[in-house]
């Protein structure tokens, strides 16, 4: 295909025994090497099932470029979906496509915002507001999500308790050299 056909016969075995056989983005067919996406996708149908069983499932949602580079004119499919997919932008500006599931949908009493936006919790950590809701008889749900583990701080010990050992050059002076490791210096 790219009529690159100076290779050397080293290179050209390297290739299709090794590198090309073991890229997680080319699939062998018939002794041809084609692209493999992340997801195979046909139409908009497809992509739509794609979302929805991610959503089902709690995974989340699928990047757009992992989309685009699966299904065939993405951007007119995505456009004809409207708005059965919701876009996220990630802070890396990558974009993220979800199922938007319309039964989820639902209207929130406007009192009830109203309480909620009344409670100011911009000075609260996370601690005293777990504080806060004890004392009024709310237990807080607990995190399901995987807990970070706090790096374990290893005391250094004082550099004074640490004995030395040097390496001794002066092997033929064994018996004439006295040995002074056992003196704390300032001590008499």
């Amino acid at each position: 295909e790219t009529q690159h056909l100076d290779i050397g016969l080293k290179q050209k075995q390297w290739l299709m025994s090794e590198a090309l056989v073991n890229n997680p983005k080319i699939e062998v067919v018939d002794g041809k090497y084609a692209f493999k996406p992340k997801y195979n996708l046909k139409d908009k149908k497809a992509l739509l099932r794609l979302l929805d069983k991610h959503d089902q499932r709690g995974l989340g949602g699928i990047l757009l470029e992992d989309i685009e580079e699966g299904l065939p004119n993405a951007q007119k499919a995505i456009k004809a979906l409207g708005d059965q997919i919701i876009f996220v932008n990630r802070p890396d500006k990558k974009k993220i496509l979800f199922y938007n599931d319309k039964s989820c949908h639902f209207a929130v009493d406007e009192e009830f915002q109203k309480l909620w936006r009344s409670i100011p919790v911009d000075s609260m950590d996370e601690e005293k507001i777990e504080e806060y809701l004890k004392r009024q008889g709310i237990s807080s749900m607990q995190e399901t999500g995987p807990k970070k583990i706090a790096p374990i701080q290893r005391r250094k010990k004082p550099a004074s308790q640490k004995k030395r050992r040097f390496k001794t050059h002066n092997d033929h002076l064994v018996g004439v050299l006295k040995d002074y490791s056992d003196v704390v210096p300032g001590k008499q």
